[in-house]
């Protein structure tokens, strides 16, 4: 990389949005595009739509601006774009506050973050590109300058909508520096950013004896005041608040149920009537979205705050629970772990599965349903098939438990616990069992953990260590077989053979021997009693199968043995019960002779090469199965 090159081609790609004009070069473009004069919420709305959308599982929807930092809350996000999307409408919502309430660590934060990073991004390109009246301390929309009575004219004719007024500032301006003439005034283009303080303002409460009103509406300018002798003259106030900067974007209000009333009235009048009271001047109109977040807690005791039913009615209320897939959690700590400085330790597979799936069961509510364990629940809501339970359940479980994922384990506790692991000296390599032992023993420094509950999670970690036991047998007793593909795929065609002569009730004939045989009911019998088929079930799951095989025949697809998620289960399963005493015997081995130490070492290489496995947690793996074999 060439940096003097690189940056200054920076500087060229910073000196194109550089632009300057008149006002009336202005409304002539946006006579021809009107996206630059868009309100706040329209210009939200279509920076989130210009990222695209994806359509996954029933017809859900995807949004890609969000997809690569949060993931398994599809449902806030839906609701959170439904929210733009009507408010870009101009509908009544918009003159709401956007309120984030969830457990910590759960993303309130950063969805806010990704629309001020992303207003950032976007009002830097052709599509986003925002204009303001040169000079304005409140960025303002230039079409404030056109008069009220000519607005319905220009509506008429141009189709253009024009809300909001000048603020004190431009019409001082428009009229000692333009003399009135508005077509003159100079307009350029803005980027915004919050650390210019340009369409994107933050505030955070704090001791409310020593926190000013003036951090969000601005105060007078001691410098001038003397030379301009009233506090009502724009040139001796400063217009420099939170709610001011944030005019045309966004405003983020940390924390806001724990701010002081006075902090808090301020934002009656700006959220319903979409204007300021700042000192001395009358309502200064401002077009910005306000969110905040907040917790459960203190949301529920702001609701029974009978002095607030004001602001309440002005509030938008989004959840933002933790996630409760398993496969969205992964994702998350892959992201967070991509984004150190760790190089040089392996995570062994399984590991932050494993984890995830002590976080996740932290999340859940039992539910009432007739053997609906947790661990069943998890599985269905990360749309695993699970025995005696479907998919279409899933949504009856969730409507059963209204608050879940609202308690739990959070992702920073999973986080710094791996981070913990994966730190300490002469370490090369975590597995699952590593992990679990982090998330064990990190529970004594919790701090909001009492005996009761630190009781039920010590449970949960046994939980996910009994799944992780059963998916280490899977991995080395499947490395095990030779050619497992062909081996199973002989045992699906056999299988096959036999269900399909047993439901038309017809007899097989030997290859060799051309004698005719009845179904061999103790092959079937002893693959399906892999997963559980009863006597009583048995006709009805070979039915399902040749069902499924006609299905994928009329779409021209073959049957395979992982075309059918149970059947793939019961052939694994019976092709590792008849393996099992090779494996316990090889693995358990303390002096392995020659045989048997070939045998190993090519399941290490086979784990090595088609797992993601590496010699350490390969080998780790080895004797770890071979404990629980010989339990």
């Amino acid at each position: 990389m060439d940096l003097v090159k690189r940056l200054e081609e920076y500087r060229s790609e910073q000196q194109k949005l550089n632009w300057e004009g008149t006002f009336k070069e202005y409304f002539d473009m946006v006579l021809s595009n009107p996206t630059p004069a868009q309100l706040s919420h329209a210009r939200i709305y279509e920076m989130i739509m210009a990222g695209g959308v994806g359509i996954v599982g029933d017809g859900d929807r995807r949004y890609k601006f969000f997809e690569h930092e949060l993931f398994g809350l599809d449902k806030t996000l839906q609701q959170l774009v439904d929210y733009f999307h009507s408010a870009a409408k101009r509908l009544e919502v918009r003159k709401r506050i956007l309120l984030l309430m969830g457990p910590v660590g759960g993303g309130k934060s950063t969805i806010v973050s990704l629309l001020k990073r992303g207003l950032e991004q976007h009002t830097g390109t052709d599509q986003g590109a925002a204009y303001a009246i040169k000079g304005c301390p409140m960025h303002e929309e230039p079409l404030h300058l056109i008069p009220d009575s000519l607005r319905a004219e220009i509506e008429r004719n141009h189709g253009m909508y024009i809300e909001g007024d000048l603020c004190p500032a431009c019409r001082l301006m428009l009229q000692e520096k333009y003399d009135g003439r508005a077509e003159d005034v100079v307009v350029e283009r803005i980027g915004f950013s919050e650390k210019n303080r340009v369409g994107i303002g933050t505030f955070s409460p704090s001791d409310p004896k020593s926190q000013d009103i003036t951090e969000l509406t601005g105060s007078i300018d001691l410098s001038t005041i003397g030379e301009y002798g009233v506090e009502s003259d724009p040139r001796a106030y400063r217009f420099d608040g939170e709610l001011n900067i944030a005019n045309r974007g966004l405003m983020e209000f940390i924390e806001m149920l724990k701010s002081d009333e006075k902090f808090l009235y301020g934002l009656l009048t700006l959220s319903q009537e979409q204007n300021i009271k700042t000192g001395r001047f009358s309502m200064i109109y401002a077009d910005e979205v306000i969110v905040s977040h907040t917790n459960e807690n203190e949301y529920l005791n702001f609701i029974a705050n009978k002095r607030a039913e004001a602001l309440q009615d002005r509030i938008i209320l989004i959840k933002v629970p933790y996630n409760l897939r398993v496969s969205d959690e992964v994702k998350i700590y892959e992201k967070l772990i991509k984004q150190s400085a760790l190089k040089n330790v392996h995570i062994a597979p399984h590991t932050l599965h494993i984890a995830s799936t002590f976080a996740v069961l932290s999340r859940l509510e039992p539910s009432k349903k007739a053997g609906m364990s947790l661990m069943k629940k998890l599985k269905l809501y990360d749309g695993e098939d699970v025995e005696d339970f479907k998919l279409t359940d899933v949504k009856e479980l969730q409507e059963e438990a209204q608050r879940e994922g609202m308690e739990g384990i959070s992702p920073r506790y999973v986080i710094n616990r791996l981070s913990n692991a994966l730190v300490r000296d002469n370490v090369s390599c975590i597995n699952p069992i590593d992990a679990l032992r982090a998330l064990r023993d990190g529970l004594d420094q919790h701090t909001s953990i009492n005996k009761e509950e630190k009781e039920k999670l010590l449970n949960l970690i046994s939980e996910a260590r009994k799944e992780y036991d059963e998916m280490a047998k899977g991995e080395v007793q499947k490395a095990f077989v030779y050619s497992f593909e062909e081996s199973a795929k002989t045992l699906l065609n056999n299988y096959l053979d036999n269900v399909e002569a047993y439901c038309n009730r017809q007899k097989l004939r030997d290859p060799i021997t051309e004698e005719e045989l009845e179904p061999d009911e103790k092959l079937m019998r002893s693959i399906e009693e892999q997963i559980g088929v009863t006597e009583n079930a048995k006709r009805a799951f070979r039915e399902e199968i040749l069902i499924r095989i006609s299905s994928l025949a009329r779409k021209g697809q073959a049957f395979e043995y992982t075309s059918h998620e149970r059947l793939k289960e019961a052939i694994q399963k019976k092709l590792f019960t008849d393996l099992k005493d090779v494996v316990k015997i090889t693995t358990s081995t303390k002096t392995p002779d020659a045989e048997q130490l070939k045998r190993i070492n090519e399941v290490v290489d086979r784990l090595v090469a088609e797992q993601d496995y590496c010699p350490i947690c390969a080998n780790e793996l080895l004797k770890y199965v071979g404990t629980l074999l010989n339990r």
